[in-house]
């Protein structure tokens, strides 16, 4: 429950605890490209949020992150050439296809989607808790 009115010196005085989380480092079985997906991704979210049982998933996610760039990079480089293959297009789509659904899904069950974060259910409670409604002495 929150004090009203002012604070004391006393507690004016009391300095926040702050605690300090390291963040963690990419592993060594990453690549260079992989490892600097992993430093972006790690950078962007609260200092805690990647606890060491989401590690693996988090370097799965690094991981397809690189390989759908690379898939994207050869459809690029199959659509400029003068010899086009229509069947390996067709495959490279399919590989990229895949990318993203892995992706998605992995992104999804470490809730770093926007959707994942904030779900009807969340902004429901948040108009609730918002004040949105009559006040109780509007009555």
């Amino acid at each position: 429950m929150v004090k009203r009115g002012r604070k004391s010196a006393a507690e004016l005085a009391l300095a926040p605890v702050v605690e300090i989380v390291q963040r963690p480092g990419a592993p060594d079985e990453l690549t260079d490209e992989e490892a600097r997906e992993w430093e972006a991704i790690v950078a962007r979210m609260p200092g805690d949020w990647f606890t060491r049982e989401t590690w693996p998933l988090l370097v799965q996610l690094c991981r397809h992150t690189v390989a759908a760039r690379r898939v994207a990079q050869l459809i690029h480089q199959e659509e400029q050439s003068d010899d086009f293959n229509v069947a390996y297009w067709g495959r490279l789509l399919r590989a990229q296809e895949r990318q993203s659904a892995l992706l998605m899904s992995l992104a999804t069950k470490m809730r770093l989607t926007q959707q994942s974060r904030y779900g009807p259910r969340a902004a429901a409670t948040a108009a609730r808790n918002a004040g949105d409604g009559p006040k109780p002495w509007e009555f």
